[in-house]
């Protein structure tokens, strides 16, 4: 009876909060919940219809520079032919001297489309080839149906993205340090300029760490958020949608709640041990070496499954992979982890016997 009514609950539970999570696909034109750490997708809504994504291209401009860069903190000297570019400003002065990571925060927190050309120029020569590096970057992110034409998200036939598509990016941005702690900066002070992040968000849902806002007339409102919860990092995006900060609140509070983080395995967990051939050590023991935690449903359970080699020989280093060990949900692989060699085992040497002993041995005197 317990067991009926603890069901019973979870599922009007999950039913109150999906109602929530649809209306922001109403809301939006697509529209995606993401687990950062897994990937899985907890919420869609055309997510894969190439659009118009306005200033959440930024996010691509910052992580193509940061990995490219040598030294964030070296003067750049701006120069006339990077000024111009309509919509959004920092307002940039040519002959004025400015820090790459000082034009970045004006990119991500005033979405400045001059700083965005000045970080573009600055980092590959022109914005051409910035342009090439931002696509190959996207590439290598797996974003099938993106193209990047210009740095800055002005509307361009050529320059689209898709829910999915970003939220692969905001994955990276996440990743990579130094981009994730200017998005989630509320304000900051460089030289005789002040930025304040658009991102509402940042004061409006707990948890949220940033990420980017955008608009043009044509792309309308476009966002991209993320959120940290007891352990558990989210990410949103929605295109062309009018109530987005509410749809952001709405999404990540449902992810929350209806997909709690749960921890597979903990670093330093063993999983089995393997026969060693030819070692004064009989057995190792097969170990992770990295906390594993995945986004389950009320009522989901993961099957786990084993996989470690028979009789390995020695020698085998300390923290070599010996196998791995794999969580399935329906008959598909959701997660997995390599099992590493806890310690090493050294080969069983023998110094050879000499001409006496082996004599004696072959007497019967012994066995070596």
């Amino acid at each position: 009876m317990r067991k009926w009514t603890a069901a019973l609950a979870a599922a009007l539970l999950l039913a109150a909060l999906c109602p929530t999570a649809r209306a922001a696909g109403d809301n939006a034109a697509c529209a995606i919940l993401m687990d950062a750490e897994s990937g899985r997708v907890l919420y869609e809504h055309n997510i894969h219809q190439p659009r118009l994504i306005a200033s959440i291209t930024k996010l691509m401009t910052a992580l193509v520079a940061v990995e490219e860069a040598d030294d964030l903190d070296a003067p750049v000297v701006i120069q006339g032919e990077w000024l111009g570019s309509e919509g959004s400003s920092i307002y940039l002065k040519a002959g004025e001297e400015i820090t790459l990571r000082g034009l970045l925060y004006g990119l991500l927190l005033q979405s400045g489309n001059d700083a965005a050309m000045a970080v573009a120029c600055h980092t590959a020569g022109s914005e051409e080839r910035f342009v090439e590096l931002m696509n190959r970057r996207a590439a290598q992110l797996g974003m099938k149906n993106s193209a990047f034409a210009n740095p800055s998200g002005l509307n361009d036939d050529n320059h689209y993205s898709t829910a999915y598509d970003m939220a692969l990016l905001a994955r990276a941005c996440l990743e990579n340090e130094t981009v994730a702690d200017i998005c989630a900066t509320r304000s900051v002070t460089v030289g005789t300029r002040t930025f304040v992040n658009h991102n509402k968000l940042l004061w409006r849902c707990p948890g949220c760490v940033g990420m980017k806002t955008g608009f043009t007339e044509k792309a309308g409102r476009t966002l991209v958020s993320a959120a940290r919860r007891d352990g558990q990092t989210l990410i949103c995006v929605t295109l062309n949608d009018g109530d987005d900060w509410n749809d952001h609140e709405k999404l990540l509070d449902y992810g929350f709640q209806a997909y709690p983080r749960q921890v597979l395995c903990r670093e330093g967990e063993v999983f089995g041990s393997v026969a060693v051939a030819g070692s004064l050590i009989p057995t190792m023991e097969a170990e992770t070496r990295e906390e594993l935690g995945y986004p389950l449903a009320e009522g989901e359970k993961p099957v786990m499954e084993i996989e470690l080699p028979h009789g390995p020989s020695a020698p085998i280093d300390p923290l070599v992979q010996l196998g791995e060990a794999r969580w399935l949900l329906d008959g598909r692989v959701i997660a997995r982890v390599p099992l590493m060699s806890r310690g090493g085992a050294g080969l069983d040497v023998r110094t050879p016997l000499g001409f006496w002993q082996r004599l004696w041995a072959g007497l019967g005197g012994g066995a070596q």
